[in-house]
């Protein structure tokens, strides 16, 4: 039998057809096992002394990340990080269980609110009314009180996408908890996405006018060896102004040009280059305690990078809060034990909290911090990991 050209062109046609669609679902069963997508898991954490139920809720990207969180305080417990070769490691300090965060916890990755950072006194007023808070830190409050939202115990809700896992944690304050007013609805989310980065948005409401300014307080080390202090670490933040203080660490009113000064981070530099040096600013905070007022304030932005050279690691935060404090673990004393064995040494760990202004209840020309029923408070920042070569 012979066959036309156009026949014989036909006949390898309709074969080649036929092989790709004996093929074609193998090939796209074995694409569907192979795409990668975030992941998000939970287990029990324990049960604090009350008998609540802890949960620990693991979220994990498609490069590798993967971020634990607790819902005890909204704690993120463990954080990793590649360096320059890839090797993802733990880059925030932590403990080894519920019962080390319960005894003593300097806010270890924690939640904070209702007011993250310090009121003189614990002291304020609104619409004429004074209110008294609980007095935790000398005669100052500090970070919401005896027992903040750190110490709470939050629900929590996961979901994933293809993009990104999310983990949603709300929690109802009560009336007059820790002195504040208004019953408050409080959900803070935590999206880890496939780029390793973090964002946190929060939101609350009030049902009485209130006070609010609320942070996540990681200490992060990005050596990955805690070991080691975070005093290599270059740090560069975007603001030409900082917040001078007085002895008890309060704000004095004033917003001081970081120019001349060793505040001044608009450059990249080693966190460890001044810190030493002989400013009263400086001896007051023990080193680094101050918040900064950020440059663009009303728009989200990049804020603060810091690089460890020797492990490469990046960490770019952005956020669309007016203020961020730098703390540098001046008050680490090497008391408080690390996972593995060890403690945890001064300067070991740095936080840069995005926030409003400490103590604004109590000075006018700082950006407010008062909710009103009916309003919405929200805010929002992003933790950005990446890696430099040189």
């Amino acid at each position: 039998m012979t066959f036309s050209k156009n026949h014989s062109l036909l006949l390898l046609f309709s074969m080649a057809m036929l092989l790709l669609q004996c093929q074609g679902p193998q090939d796209a069963n074995e694409s569907m096992e192979t795409k990668a997508t975030p992941t998000l898991t939970s287990q029990s954490y324990g049960k604090t002394p009350d008998g609540q139920e802890v949960a620990e809720f693991t979220l994990r990207n498609t490069a590798g990340m993967e971020l634990k969180v607790i819902t005890y305080g909204g704690i993120i417990t463990s954080w990793t990080a590649p360096d320059k070769d890839g090797k993802y490691e733990n880059i925030v300090l932590g403990y080894d269980n519920l019962e080390q965060y319960i005894a003593s916890n300097p806010y270890f990755g924690a939640i904070i609110g209702r007011y993250g950072n310090r009121i003189a006194k614990g002291q304020f007023s609104l619409n004429g009314e004074n209110f008294q808070l609980e007095t935790n830190d000398g005669p100052n409050h500090l970070h919401g009180g005896v027992k903040g939202f750190d110490k709470v115990v939050w629900n929590g809700q996961g979901e994933t996408n293809e993009n990104a896992a999310i983990l949603t944690l709300t929690y109802t304050s009560a009336d007059g908890e820790g002195g504040y007013p208004g019953t408050m609805e409080i959900a803070v989310v935590y999206k880890l996405d496939n780029d390793n980065q973090l964002i946190v948005s929060y939101q609350a409401t009030s049902d009485k006018t209130t006070i609010v300014n609320l942070t996540q307080h990681s200490y992060f080390n990005l050596s990955g060896d805690f070991s080691q202090t975070i005093l290599d670490h270059e740090l560069s933040i975007d603001a030409d102004k900082f917040l001078p203080v007085d002895e008890t660490l309060i704000p004095t009113g004033e917003l001081t040009d970081v120019s001349g000064t060793p505040f001044d981070f608009r450059s990249p530099k080693a966190i460890g280059k001044e810190v030493e040096a002989e400013d009263e600013q400086l001896v007051r905070g023990k080193g680094y305690d101050h918040c900064w007022a950020l440059n663009n304030p009303g728009s989200f932005r990049k804020v603060a990078t810091v690089v460890h050279p020797t492990s490469g690691r990046q960490l770019e935060i952005a956020t669309d809060e007016p203020g961020i404090q730098f703390y540098g673990g001046n008050f680490l004393d090497g008391t408080l034990p690390m996972p593995g064995g060890g403690t945890y040494a001064y300067r070991t760990g740095f936080c840069l909290e995005t926030q409003h202004y400490p103590d604004s209840p109590n000075q006018p020309d700082f950006p407010s911090v008062v909710l009103e029923p009916g309003q919405k408070y929200t805010s929002k920042t992003s933790f950005k990991f990446s890696t430099k070569t040189n």
